[in-house]
């Protein structure tokens, strides 16, 4: 009797801390997925013969009674997704345009799932575009690891965007969204997004992935190589004698806790290392062009200071090894390596560089979901990496962040702007999406700088990706480190910023002096709210800086002498009396910082 009673009760007991845990929004998990691939590549067709051990963790609180595969590659054909909407969007990406439409049977990309088993039992799937729905034989109960075993046939498609065949540059190979990868599932639910255009989200695991290719060929990628002495290709310690036999090499890689695995091959790579001082291993591999081979040389130690400079801000970047791999379309983000385009002067090349490495914090390590957040990887790359490239290529700009803001405003000013919420294939635009995931996004932390100062900043972002890294955080998850790192409140302004195309513009409405004392009136004209800061000029050119906190913000701002009561937002105007000493006043100006991203300048100064 008692141990049946007791078998109950702890059941009961059990039961109930398992509600709480689904229900409780702050207990966090992620999935895992990893994966065993062995992947045979023909040269000549530009196709591959695949099979995939991947070994799926259901960490969640709830049961999964099916999962999603992306088939990236078959966005690669006409009539897709990503076809119809480049030839139907307003401003399409001229990389894009009609060429899908126009692929061949020889030149399209398509990734086949040829079997398909759950724990060695076959189960039911169906393609649809580029996803890959499948009906699980038995669902995956929380806690339990599955096997799925997949076989799988790709052919690789004219390289269009990011991935494909024959560069514009000559690369062979740029191998980048190329397998069958399972979605994310999250506290959200699937992530099963079609590939349109945009960028990705993930599930972090360990890869084992071994590549047999034509012997001539050299990759660079994502993971650790784990036979650089058969291989060869720069790879192998110094002083072995690789011997070439037979018509092909299998590399194989090793890469742990990530979310993706990229890499590029072709007969005419060159590779060059260079272990910076923190230990890391960084590599670069370029086509053999005399015109480009002297930028490439160059940009090596100029890496190293980046990876010095990110983990300085930032935080330490968390593997031993990163690679710089010429191919793609331009430039993008992979685990552990980027693709970029090389043939460039040099500044863009270092440009390039500097924002697809800092993508590797951001990106590859935070890893938020880019489908529905895409500022926050992208926006927070383009302002660490303006900073980077300022300091080291000594450029000596003031305001690193001014194009982010021209750019900004100018949007604004127009009526193509969407929240940055937005989900990023559902943009009217191009040009706004860029403009907004990229430069309203790098407003959101150089605003920061405006709002709680530049030191309190830089401990945000490192306690940021302290507490979040390999986490997937959300912008509210950023938010709330701000708020525990400064002690503002700032849910306004994620929330104005992020979520409404409100703006924000204040203007000095009245200004006067009689006597000793100057009276100004301002007025909030933008509906988005935030904290003032006036300059006073005086005649003699001294000047002083006056702070009128935001309400909602609950909050002053460290280190200003001059501060007035508080403005609540609900009130369009703001009187302020100063004793002026006896002084003439020359001019009176609101934030003359300019950090804080005002759509109309103009109503922004006055002068006496």
């Amino acid at each position: 009797m008692y141990c049946k009673r007791h078998f109950y009760l702890s059941l009961l007991i059990g039961f109930f801390i398992t509600s709480l845990t689904a229900q409780n929004n702050t207990s966090y998990w992620q999935q895992e997925a990893n994966y065993e691939m062995d992947i045979d590549i023909d040269v000549k067709k530009y196709q591959y013969q695949g099979k995939q051990k991947l070994s799926y963790t259901n960490h969640s609180p709830d049961t999964l009674h099916r999962v999603f595969y992306h088939l990236y590659f078959n966005a690669f054909q006409p009539g897709s997704e990503m076809d119809v909407r480049s030839r139907t969007i307003a401003d399409p990406d001229p990389r894009v345009g009609n060429r899908i439409s126009k692929l061949k049977e020889d030149e399209i990309g398509y990734l086949n799932v040829e079997t398909l088993k759950q724990n060695g039992k076959k189960i039911k799937y169906e393609v649809v575009g580029t996803v890959l729905e499948v009906e699980l034989h038995q669902a995956i109960l929380p806690g339990e690891e599955v096997v799925f075993d997949m076989e799988f046939e790709g052919q690789v498609p004219l390289q269009i965007r990011r991935s494909g065949r024959q560069n514009k540059e000559g690369v062979e190979l740029s191998m980048t969204q190329w397998y069958p990868k399972i979605a994310e599932y999250d506290f959200e639910g699937w992530h099963a997004h079609p590939y349109i255009g945009r960028e990705f989200h993930g599930v972090w695991g360990d890869y084992d992935v071994k590549i047999k290719i034509d012997k001539n060929y050299t990759i660079g990628g994502t993971g650790y190589l784990q036979n650089p002495n058969e291989i060869g290709h720069g790879y192998e310690d110094e002083g072995v004698k690789v011997k070439n036999r037979g018509k092909t090499k299998t590399w194989h890689f090793i890469a742990p806790k990530v979310h993706d695995f990229a890499w590029a091959a072709d007969p005419d790579f060159l590779h060059d290392r260079l272990t910076a001082e923190d230990g890391t291993e960084l590599h670069f591999i370029y086509k053999d062009n005399k015109d480009s081979i002297e930028n490439w040389k160059k940009l090596q130690p100029d890496t190293e200071k980046l990876l010095q400079y990110f983990n300085k801000h930032i935080g330490k970047y968390p593997y031993n090894q990163y690679s710089i791999v010429q191919g793609g379309d331009g430039g993008m983000e992979y685990a552990m390596c980027t693709l970029i385009t090389g043939e460039r002067a040099y500044p863009s090349l270092f440009g390039v560089t500097a924002h697809e490495l800092a993508h590797s914090w951001f990106q590859q390590v935070l890893a938020t979901n880019e489908s529905k957040h895409e500022w926050m990887d992208e926006g927070m790359t383009t302002y660490i990496s303006s900073l980077a490239e300022n300091e080291i290529l000594e450029k000596g700009e003031d305001f690193p962040l001014s194009r982010a803001y021209q750019g900004y405003i100018a949007l604004a000013n127009s009526e193509a702007q969407q929240p940055l919420s937005s989900q990023a294939d559902r943009w009217k635009f191009n040009q706004a999406y860029g403009i907004s995931a990229y430069s309203k996004g790098a407003l959101f932390l150089s605003q920061l700088d405006y709002l709680i100062g530049g030191d309190l900043l830089a401990k945000t972002l490192k306690r940021y990706f302290d507490e979040w890294k390999f986490k997937h955080p959300t912008p509210n998850d950023f938010k709330r480190v701000a708020e525990k790192v400064s002690g503002a409140e700032l849910d306004w302004y994620l929330i104005d910023w992020t979520q409404t195309i409100n703006t924000i513009d204040y203007g000095i409405k009245n200004a006067s002096q009689e006597g000793d004392l100057l009276n100004v009136e301002l007025e909030r004209i933008g509906m988005m709210p935030m904290p003032i800061e006036v300059e006073i000029t005086y005649a003699d050119n001294s000047k002083e800086l006056h702070y009128i906190p935001l309400q909602m913000m609950r909050w002053k701002k460290p280190g200003m002498e001059y501060i007035h009561p508080r403005w609540a937002w609900a009130v369009p105007t703001y009187q302020i009396s100063i004793n002026t000493a006896e002084k003439i006043v020359k001019q009176i100006e609101i934030d003359p910082s300019q950090l804080m991203a005002d759509i109309n300048r103009e109503n922004n100064l006055k002068k006496l």
